[in-house]
């Protein structure tokens, strides 16, 4: 919804003004001088275009349009385009910037709202203010998001914009604690806005002259203060820094200690600092598994991992749209998944999620963060800011992890390969090689029987299809406790964890059978191969490759005594 830079009347000190982003776009409605001293100091430049959306000229209104025209101008070098709502006050705004403030009409874009195609303008609503103002006074209706917000500015009635109220609308509307005949006095408002909250309207109280007794006398009604832009204070940011440098400092020091062959940690680590960052609840990193068309979690923090494909969901949108996604209205969203939140009764109410890129600038994962702990929600550009180191450092461990995942796999069977056979054995299946665990784990070695035969007569391509199908079916019969490995050339391995030496070669015995009774499409030709096994049981007193060897003697007999057989012993 809308964030305030202030909400004051005129005789406060910060003067009201708000603002909402639309994807690059700033939109304002109406600049005081005082929104101008907050506005120089951000990033403007981060901004293609800023709407600047007047109700009236009032000074405390219009103050700061010229100054931010020209800062835009000279220094931001942003698109400014001021927003009259009708002919009476774009003859005013044009005398103001052209003949007072001595703007240069190619600096900015003057124009009606009846003229300004977007989406978020709805239109210009007419209201009663001063008598001498008579004509040139104005709200707005706004479509943000999927929620019809009125903007009243100043006025005296809430007559004008009673008739596009219902229950889901969201009012921000002045409120005066003096009784003057030119603005809304809250004691009088009290029951209408409290009949209004109880219809299901969201009434947001601005353009105040004292908070205080504002607060003391809509107490009860439903009503809430504009929300102001979140400043933190000094304490806060130093809490904040404190915060960031305890989990670097904890990354650094567990990274140069970690005896862990995977980036598991650093992407732990940099999950807790993106949601330290921007003060979410949880905050996730995911991969984008291109080859499986599914996007999982690296790490996540208050849930286990998750699997989806990559058509789904919000971090799928904003890696098929190659941005970034917010929404603070998720179960509004038709993209939003709600599955987890259905299966674990946690409720989501925002989401940021941010693709990240490798450095060539493909994008392979994603940042997500849910529920910012603010009433307004996630804001794109300044929660965008504070992710982004947290992100590229994301985006380069996850090429690094890629890359070192590729050097471990074969690219035609996309089975791990040798070198991927010994990491395991550093990593997962480390505690198996200690000679007191207690754990078991047995490997079997296969091999194609008669394979150069078939490269022979039907050709390498009819090889390389023979050796994919046979992988995948291998592959097909592993559970989450086997893994299986190409050893090379024809030659397989699978190891399988808590699997005594019968139960390995029963699973040998199944794929033996399964793939002599399959139909190989051949590079056109239809063939049936068979497979050949030597089994072992892991012995964790011997060297891998003493193990391995065992098990391949074992295939050579299976060789030796007729093949497509399954060998578990040595010979008598």
């Amino acid at each position: 919804m809308l964030s305030f830079l202030g909400r004051g009347s005129a005789f406060a000190n910060e003067h009201n003004c708000a603002y909402f982003t639309v994807g690059k776009d700033l939109v304002l409605l109406d600049c005081p001088m005082s929104a101008f001293f907050k506005l120089k100091k951000r990033d403007l430049s981060v901004y293609e275009n800023i709407y600047i959306l007047v109700t009236h000229t009032h000074g405390d209104h219009s103050g700061g349009v010229a100054m931010l025209v020209d800062y835009c101008f000279f220094v931001s070098h942003v698109k400014v385009t001021v927003v009259a709502p009708s002919d009476e006050v774009f003859a005013d705004l044009l005398y103001l910037l052209s003949k007072i403030e001595g703007c240069d009409d190619s600096w900015y874009t003057l124009v009606q709202a009846s003229d300004l195609q977007k989406d978020w303008l709805v239109q210009a609503i007419p209201t009663s203010h001063t008598k001498e103002l008579d004509g040139k006074c104005f709200g707005y209706q706004l479509k943000i998001g999927e929620k019809n917000v009125i903007y009243t500015g100043d006025t005296s009635t809430l007559t004008p914009f009673a008739k596009y109220l219902d229950s889901g609308s969201v009012l921000y509307t002045e409120v005066s604690s003096v009784n003057s005949p030119v603005h809304l006095f809250a004691e009088e408002i009290k029951e209408t806005i409290s009949g209004l909250t109880g219809q299901g309207v969201e009434v947001y109280l601005m353009h105040i002259d004292d908070e205080d007794k504002i607060v003391n006398i809509m107490k009860g009604s439903g009503a809430k203060l504009a929300p102001l832009q979140e400043e933190v204070s000094m304490d806060e940011q130093g809490k904040l820094l404190n915060n960031i440098f305890d989990i670097t400092d904890s990354l650094y020091k567990d990274m140069c200690m970690n005896d862990r062959k995977d980036h598991a940690l650093l992407f732990s680590y940099l999950t807790e600092l993106a949601k330290t960052l921007v003060d979410a609840d949880r905050a996730s990193f995911w991969k984008w598994d291109k080859r499986k068309c599914e996007l999982w979690t690296m790490s996540a923090t208050g849930v286990d991992r998750i699997v989806i494909p990559d058509s789904a969901g919000l971090v799928g949108k904003s890696l098929r749209n190659k941005k970034t996604v917010i929404t603070n209205d998720p179960y509004s969203d038709p993209d939003f998944n709600r599955e987890v939140d259905l299966k674990t009764g946690y409720v989501t109410k925002s989401v940021l999620v941010l693709p990240v890129a490798d450095i060539n600038g493909n994008f392979i994962g994603a940042l997500q963060l849910l529920n910012k702990n603010s009433e307004k929600g996630f804001d794109e550009t300044e929660d965008t800011k504070k992710l982004s180191l947290a992100a590229l450092v994301c985006g380069i461990a996850l090429e690094s992890e890629t890359f070192l995942e590729e050097s471990h796999h074969d690219k035609l069977t996309g089975l791990k390969n040798r070198m991927g056979f010994y990491f395991d054995f550093s990593g997962k299946y480390k505690e198996y090689l200690l000679p007191d665990s207690g754990k078991t784990m047995s490997v079997f070695i296969c091999d194609i029987d008669k394979f150069k035969r078939v490269n022979d007569t039907y050709g390498h391509n009819a090889g390389d299809d023979v050796l994919a199908f046979t992988s995948h079916l291998i592959e097909s019969t592993c559970t989450e406790k086997d893994c299986v490995y190409r050893w090379g050339g024809e030659e397989f391995v699978m190891v399988m964890r808590d699997t005594d030496l019968e139960e390995a070669a029963q699973k040998a015995e199944n794929v033996r059978v399964k793939l002599m009774e399959s139909d190989i499409d051949a590079d056109g030709t239809i063939i049936r191969c068979t497979l050949s096994f030597g089994c072992a049981l892991f012995d964790p007193k011997k060297t891998i490759e003493e193990n391995i060897s065992v098990a391949d003697g074992r295939l050579y007999i299976a060789k030796e005594t007729g093949r497509n057989r399954v060998c578990k012993e040595d010979r008598a």
